[in-house]
């Protein structure tokens, strides 16, 4: 079975806010997650806050989007952004996108 990614470039920006631009029309719904790849090799998670029509979207960064430029790829994760929970998490602490930033590995 042949997997298929919903790909489409980012348009736009201002400030936090991406218009990213998905040309099959096969837009991700509201509140999925959609990851940027950036020069410094960390990427960028964006959350879908809006259907735009013309088969864009409006999404909203998760970290700084300094040097992002327009046209870059943007990969649809499928999913809503998520953290972990659960006892090995107690007393944790995370960012917003799940990953663990007092590192404890």
């Amino acid at each position: 079975m042949v997997e298929t990614t919903n790909k489409g470039y980012v348009c736009q920006i201002i400030g936090p806010v991406l218009d990213i631009e998905f040309p099959d029309g096969n837009l991700p719904p509201i509140y999925s997650a959609v990851r940027i790849e950036t020069a410094d090799g960390i990427g960028n998670i964006v959350e879908v806050q809006q259907l735009l029509g013309d088969n864009k979207v409006r999404a909203v960064s998760m970290r700084s989007t300094d040097g992002l430029k327009r046209g870059v790829e943007a990969v649809d994760l499928g999913s809503p952004i998520t953290v972990p929970v659960g006892t090995p998490t107690l007393g944790r602490i995370f960012n917003v996108i799940g990953e663990p930033v007092d590192e404890q590995g």
